[in-house]
């Protein structure tokens, strides 16, 4: 190689050398990218919990019913023997009469009445219920009345005039008497309570629930 040569070769050794470096340190920069930064958004997930369901039966869980305390043990309730029952206060309206019916504890222990009376027309020999017992009143609903010795107890009775009806449709007859069961009891008493009565289905007797006090 002539001296005329070298300089020109050193110059093209200098060119390659340095595009090598150039490229190196390119490679370098993108391998240090391609580790340290994600080539893709990060992506941010929320995950709520949900409460597992055992299809165990086993394992259920059941709430306990509620615990009942014990009732305190209170009076009785009256019995027809131990009441003295008669007729009140009566008044007419236009097409009824409405009768007060007194309850008297006649026991020597407090006895208590609740809800309505059983109540009918009744009379012929021997004596029986005559037409439709009475219906209840539902706008005096039940309460408990608690009677002491002595103390009176009421239940209003509304009779219906059965001449409003038709005489095909009551087919009216003479009654004597009231016949009184009250409530809860299955013995009766008669009062003494002329009327006129339907023999047929006709509704003429209301009774409200028990009050107490007297009905006069």
């Amino acid at each position: 190689m002539t001296s005329s040569h070298l300089p020109s070769r050193i110059a093209s050794y200098r060119r390659a050398f340095a595009a090598a470096a150039v490229v190196g340190i390119a490679a370098l920069v993108a391998g240090c990218g391609s580790s340290g930064s994600p080539s893709a958004p990060a992506t941010t997930v929320t995950v709520t919990a949900t409460p597992s369901v055992s299809s165990s039966p086993s394992q259920a869980t059941t709430s306990a019913p509620p615990t009942q305390s014990a009732t305190p043990a209170g009076p009785a309730a009256c019995v027809t023997s131990d009441l003295r029952i008669k007729p009140g206060l009566g008044q007419g309206t236009a097409g009824s009469v409405y009768v007060n019916i007194d309850f008297t504890n006649i026991g020597t222990a407090t006895c208590t009445l609740y809800g309505y009376p059983g109540v009918s027309l009744a009379g012929g020999s021997p004596i029986a219920q005559m037409g439709l017992a009475a219906v209840e009143d539902p706008a005096t609903p039940r309460e408990l009345v608690t009677l002491a010795p002595g103390a009176v107890a009421n239940a209003l009775l509304q009779i219906v005039d059965a001449q409003n009806f038709p005489t095909s449709r009551c087919h009216p007859a003479t009654s004597t008497f009231l016949q009184v069961y009250p409530p809860n009891q299955t013995t009766s008493v008669y009062l003494t309570y002329p009327t006129t009565a339907c023999l047929k289905p006709v509704h003429l007797l209301t009774i409200q629930a028990v009050r107490p006090g007297s009905g006069g």
